[in-house]
């Protein structure tokens, strides 16, 4: 795919010093991606961190209040991503069906875009999406980060998601719902399909791209079985 020279904007309430500026800062986004994804949210601190880019922990600090803050960028980098790509996907479509298609491809399609971004590593981001996102929202600190803006990125691509759905049926009441629900889903099954294999139906194995094909067959279903379900009908 196509080279795509854009810029991602993060709430400047997550960070004390934008990274995007210094090439420390750089260093701190690339190698905390490949250390989590290593050890997982849990193992990884600031002092590894460190060890890793040879620099001490202080000045870590400087950009980041804590992990869970550092955690909560790269999140939020992987949905505006997300969501740009969901933008190029749509562009000059104008059939909601198709749209949905497209939208479903760009949540599971293995082959990335290219963000020319070379202090990210896309690929990597998004399986620690697939196995630790939900912990950037599950935990007790969930309300104090709402307040502060933390997940309107992932509440905008969501709504993007959910106005596509009313395209289709204007009277769907539950359109934000199925748009978290298919982000969830889509991941959840993903990672089921690695490591709970009796939790879904997909088959993991080394044909990517069939699992990839089934799981688009089993989201597409999903959604059009909820966007054509009669609610008034069954409710009477």
């Amino acid at each position: 795919m196509k080279n795509l020279n854009v810029t991602i904007n993060i709430n400047d309430d997550i960070y004390l010093k934008d990274p995007t500026t210094t090439e420390l800062g750089k260093k701190i986004l690339f190698n905390s991606i490949i250390l989590i994804d290593k050890l997982g949210i849990e193992d990884f601190n600031f002092k590894k961190l460190a060890q890793r880019i040879s620099s001490t922990e202080s000045s870590i600090y400087r950009y980041f209040e804590n992990k869970h803050y550092l955690f909560i960028y790269l999140i939020n980098w992987y949905w505006n991503w997300m969501s740009i790509r969901i933008e190029i996907a749509l562009q000059n479509l104008t059939d909601p069906n198709e749209k949905i298609k497209r939208i479903i491809k760009a949540l599971i399609e293995n082959s990335f875009i290219n963000m020319d971004v070379p202090f990210i590593d896309e690929e990597v981001l998004h399986r620690i999406i697939v196995r630790e996102g939900t912990k950037a929202y599950h935990h007790k600190t969930v309300d104090t980060d709402n307040d502060y803006g933390f997940f309107l990125a992932y509440k905008a691509l969501c709504k993007k998601i959910s106005l596509v759905f009313l395209e289709v049926n204007p009277n769907y009441p539950y359109p934000k719902t199925l748009a978290s629900t298919l982000l969830e889903v889509c991941n959840s099954n993903i990672y089921f399909a690695k490591h709970l294999p009796r939790l879904t139906d997909l088959q993991f194995n080394n044909d990517l791209e069939g699992m990839s094909n089934d799981l688009f067959d089993m989201l597409y279903t999903m959604t059009q079985a909820n966007l054509t379900y009669d609610h008034k009908q069954n409710s009477e």
